[in-house]
């Protein structure tokens, strides 16, 4: 009920101005939104909502970006923390969740590995285990919930992925992700990382970029998923709610479904 009263609330707004006499909105979105979320904007144009401007990056980054005074009016994260913290502060609206996805192994060419037999692989020493950023991206931090559950399993699990976990992605020196290529991708080409822990949209993306690539889902008892939060800042213009309306509408849910991610709960 929850969800559908805010979606009542921000479409009224779509009955408003017309696009062409509003001002641009400021997207800001997880990085592994890029694709789906450029779809979504065209298809929000088209049906006669204002400019969008849009933003990717580690969602944890963004919030801080936002935090410091960039004009974000919608924040669309790969988690809901980073979105609830800003609405604590009340510097946004309370968030829901838009879309869900979930933590897979990208491999590259040449590790024999499958998902009974992941932990074993990823604990041995002369594997390298890629990960993005813990607090930065939210991508880290469910790598890391993982490791949780691994010690679970296996005492001492945890510790040693830990410490051996690299973080290659998604920090604040981390270097900026290709514009035309997967970033995931580029680290298991360059062998950076045997097995990169990131989400199964990107592995996809990835998988389909490097000859040989695999995508592992997760076993039962180490699968770790994640739900995307979606807020509009306070005081953003009435496009701002028009935006966040249509990416929660059947036509962007669909957008989102068809690459990879599993849609908002049921309106």
């Amino acid at each position: 009920m929850r969800l559908r009263a805010w979606v009542f609330g921000v479409a009224i707004a779509m009955s408003g101005v017309a696009g062409g006499q509003q001002p641009p909105v400021q997207l800001y979105a997880a990085g592994s939104l890029r694709a789906p979320m450029t779809e979504i904007v065209l298809a929000f144009a088209a049906a006669g909502g204002p400019t969008v401007n849009a933003t990717y990056g580690a969602s944890g980054l963004l919030r801080g970006r936002i935090e410091k005074g960039e004009p974000a009016d919608v924040f669309a994260s790969a988690d809901v923390g980073n979105p609830q913290a800003l609405a604590r502060a009340g510097r946004a609206a309370a968030p829901v969740v838009f879309a869900r996805n979930r933590l897979c192994a990208l491999v590259v060419q040449g590790v024999a590995v499958e998902p009974d037999s992941l932990l074993e692989r990823m604990l041995e020493r002369d594997v390298k285990l890629g990960t993005s950023t813990p607090k930065a991206d939210p991508s880290g931090d469910y790598a890391w919930q993982m490791f949780e559950k691994a010690e679970q399993l296996r005492p001492g699990a945890f510790k040693a992925l830990d410490a051996k976990a690299l973080k290659l992605t998604g920090g604040p020196d981390s270097p900026p992700p290709p514009a035309d290529r997967s970033v995931y991708g580029v680290m298991i080409a360059e062998r950076k990382a045997d097995i990169f822990l990131t989400y199964c949209t990107n592995a996809m993306q990835a998988a389909r970029e490097v000859p040989g690539a695999r995508v592992l889902a997760l076993p039962a008892a180490l699968a770790v998923g994640a739900d995307y939060g979606l807020t509009t800042m306070t005081g953003a213009p009435a496009g701002a709610s028009q935006l966040a309306a249509f990416i929660l509408s059947p036509p962007a849910q669909v957008i989102l479904t068809r690459h990879g991610f599993a849609p908002a709960a049921a309106l």
